[in-house]
């Protein structure tokens, strides 16, 4: 009787889960996406159905079947599968999975595969633990993260397993993810049906995510009424269950330096439309108004310099109203300053010329300063020669040596071709070429 009980609890706890928990693939045919790396043919997918796994984390955006595929492994492989979360397990609980592993390998020879979900939450001392472990072969680890395990796990963990890299889904494979939810028993068994505009509403929203996908279809589903059977989930009901679009966006992940990396390169690029879009996902993101401005103000001097000095101000100010204004209105401060610098005239001429100098300095011979421009408020100053003062002379310029010797002119700064660091090097040049020839 105990049997038939837990039986009939285990499926009434199955009808209860969500329907992104009930649709998760069971076999290798279900999973949908990722054929590059789990397609027919690939080492991974042999590796699975041979039952030969090595040590792996899975690497990718959220509802990408990270967890999934490890649920696979677990029901194809004769190994024990033992699984454990870096958000509620410590020290303590990982090191009783691996003297179970150790002790099952002692006793039945039988391998432990460990599934360690969002890894990256483990701590130094933790992973350290899991080091051992997997060196020793106690356990073959399946990492899960949608961090770059790279940056976020230890470097020794990383060169003993292979890091497989999941790609956000594309619509088609959502659409079919979800139309097999639509029929199958474990979903809404063919009681709804979705029309084509609700359809494309939730595969654009899903943003390649198929839980959050699965999640709407969900909702909507509850929110949808009527006597026809199958009831008809239409385009409005799903906009009313979708508060926003799910696009991915973790202001300390992967997806936070993609973006970023994007903002800055186009407005570099001259694109407006472009900055904007990105500076769009990043305040949808809730990204933080003041780390926005502060990259604005370093583009403003890396990238457009002196071509066009008023940048540097509106960057500042942007600084300013991301302090003191905030979201939502210092959207509008950010998105004037970033439309600024993707017209403005570009140079990097300012930034070539600090690392230069600074190559000079650091590699470079000592070179001392001009005698005639050392401090005069000392004994003996009147021994360094004349400093000609430049208001005095026409135009306020005067040619004189500024540079320390063995540097002559040009050897750093070089001017972009456009705006006013041209205008007025041009105007320079034309001095010192007057001065050489009188």
């Amino acid at each position: 009787m105990d049997s038939l009980f837990d039986e009939s609890a285990s499926e009434a706890l199955r009808a209860a889960a969500p329907l992104a928990a009930r649709m998760r693939p069971r076999t290798l045919e279900e999973f949908v996406g990722q054929g590059a790396v789990l397609g027919e043919g690939t080492a991974l997918r042999a590796s699975i159905e041979q039952d030969r796994l090595q040590s792996l984390i899975l690497y990718g955006p959220a509802g990408t079947g990270k967890t999934s595929l490890a649920r696979i492994i677990a029901g194809i492989t004769k190994a024990h599968f033992a699984e454990v979360s870096a958000v509620t397990s410590g020290v303590k609980e990982l090191r009783a999975e691996i003297e179970a592993a150790s002790s099952r390998l002692k006793l039945n020879a039988r391998r432990t595969i460990l599934f360690v979900d969002e890894i990256h939450r483990f701590s130094k001392s933790q992973q350290d633990a899991l080091l051992h472990a997997v060196e020793d072969n106690l356990v073959t680890l399946v990492g899960a993260t949608t961090e770059n395990p790279f940056f976020e796990v230890n470097a020794p963990l990383i060169s003993r397993s292979r890091v497989i890299e999941l790609a956000a889904l594309s619509d088609e494979e959502i659409r079919r993810i979800v139309g097999r939810a639509v029929e199958d028993e474990r979903g809404l068994a063919g009681r709804y049906a979705l029309d084509q505009a609700a359809e494309d509403f939730i595969v654009l929203t899903a943003g390649g995510d198929a839980r959050v996908a699965l999640t709407t279809l969900e909702l909507a589903a509850g929110g949808s009424v009527g006597e026809e059977r199958p009831i008809l989930i239409d385009e409005p009901t799903v906009r009313d269950v979708t508060q926003t679009r799910s696009l991915p966006y973790d202001k300390d992940g992967d997806v936070h330096y993609d973006v970023i990396s994007a903002f800055i390169k186009s407005m570099r690029g001259s694109d407006p439309d472009a900055a904007i879009y990105w500076l769009a996902r990043m305040i949808h993101g809730g990204e933080d108004p003041k780390f926005i401005a502060r990259r604005i103000l370093i583009f403003a001097s890396e990238d457009v310099g002196n071509a066009d000095p008023r940048a540097l101000l509106i960057a500042h100010a942007a600084v300013k109203s991301a302090e003191f204004i905030g979201w939502p209105e210092c959207r509008i401060n950010l998105a004037q300053a970033a439309v600024y610098m993707a017209l403005a005239p570009k140079s990097n001429a300012g930034y070539l010329a600090i690392d230069a100098a600074l190559a000079d300095v650091r590699s470079g011979p000592a070179r001392h300063v001009p005698a005639h421009l050392r401090d005069r408020h000392r004994p003996g100053a009147e021994e360094y020669g004349p400093y000609l003062y430049p208001h005095d002379h026409p135009g306020h310029w005067v040619e004189q040596r500024y540079l320390p010797e063995g540097l002559e002119h040009d050897v750093f700064f070089g001017p972009g071709e456009r705006g006013w660091e041209a205008e007025r090097m041009a105007l320079l040049k034309a001095l010192r070429a007057k001065e050489s020839d009188s």
